[in-house]
């Protein structure tokens, strides 16, 4: 759904903003490789966070966070391995965040999972 869409590139906005504001480095953003996307790669001080980022209208059908599920983190540490292996960054930490945002507040998970 377009409407959908809109709202997930919004809420990645959102989200590349805050974390803009509290010094991190966008890398990527909706990397993709054959096995799915990250939403947001970033660095701050030698450690690459990937960010998996839920934007909904409301909390009608629970909240946003909890859409990041067992499989979900599965995905993405899957793709986090991939993109680190073709970047080969020098040794760095690795964490994995969760922006959640119901109507228009944000919340931050770091190190979620």
């Amino acid at each position: 759904d377009l409407s959908n869409r809109a709202r997930g590139r919004w809420g990645e906005d959102q989200a590349a903003r805050h974390y803009r504001r509290l010094g991190y480095r966008v890398i990527e953003r909706n990397w993709s490789s054959r096995h799915g996307e990250l939403d947001l790669v970033l660095e701050r001080d030698g450690v690459i966070v990937f960010s998996e980022v839920k934007a909904r209208r409301s909390d009608r059908y629970g909240p946003a966070a909890a859409a990041v599920g067992p499989d979900k983190q599965r995905r993405i540490r899957r793709l986090a391995a991939e993109w680190l292996d073709l970047r080969r960054p020098p040794r760095v930490g690795v964490r994995f965040d969760v922006v959640a945002i119901t109507g228009v507040r944000l919340e931050l998970f770091e190190s979620a999972f």
